[in-house]
């Protein structure tokens, strides 16, 4: 079985969408391959999908995952279209996830060594999904982050090590990477 990697195709009539999409299909076919039906999708989007399915009472554009990303039609501050992103809620909840696993197995790490390990972490996750309008999306992944390392840091004895203030002042010592915006996608 031979893969081909994800990848978007924007057409500004239906007509072309679909004409592309069945030249594709006989293309693939005469190399033994085929498109992921499942995976695979035409849908409305854009400048002016709001328009024209409020017109005919369909509602809000449809939404696509891509790399990660859920893209959906948005407005700037302008009040002009563009198309925003944020981290898809699956991933980010399989993150968590991981997040947890790994705190939980390193709790009893020493701070001076978890720490900027666990930085290393946030960082890389910040600078993947560090694209203008995800702001919010880095902000709960590092306030649940935190809130996780209070939970095993006060798991590492019998008693409680930490409680609000002393985390605070712990931080204040082994800063947590805060996120940031690392990508404009309209620059």
């Amino acid at each position: 079985m031979v893969y081909a990697d994800d990848y978007l195709a924007g057409f500004e009539h239906k007509r072309e969408a679909e004409r592309y999409y069945k030249e594709m299909q006989e293309r693939l076919s005469k190399y033994g391959l085929e498109i992921e039906t499942s995976k695979s999708r035409l849908l409305e989007f854009g400048r002016y999908a709001k328009e024209r399915r409020k017109r005919r009472g369909e509602g809000k554009p449809e939404n696509f995952d891509f790399l990660g990303f859920t893209f959906y039609c948005g407005e700037n501050q302008a009040g002009k279209f563009c198309v925003k992103p944020k981290t898809n809620g699956k991933r980010i909840a399989t993150k968590l996830k991981e997040m947890k696993q790994w705190l939980k197995y390193n709790r009893t790490t020493p701070l001076k060594v978890l720490m900027p390990i666990l930085n290393q972490k946030l960082l890389g996750h910040y600078r993947y999904y560090g694209l203008i309008y995800n702001i919010q999306s880095l902000v709960k992944y590092h306030y649940y982050t935190t809130q996780l390392l209070y939970r095993w840091m006060n798991r590492r004895s019998q008693k409680k090590s930490y409680n609000w203030e002393g985390f605070r002042q712990m931080l204040e010592h082994y800063p947590l990477a805060y996120p940031k915006k690392y990508f404009n996608l309209y620059a």
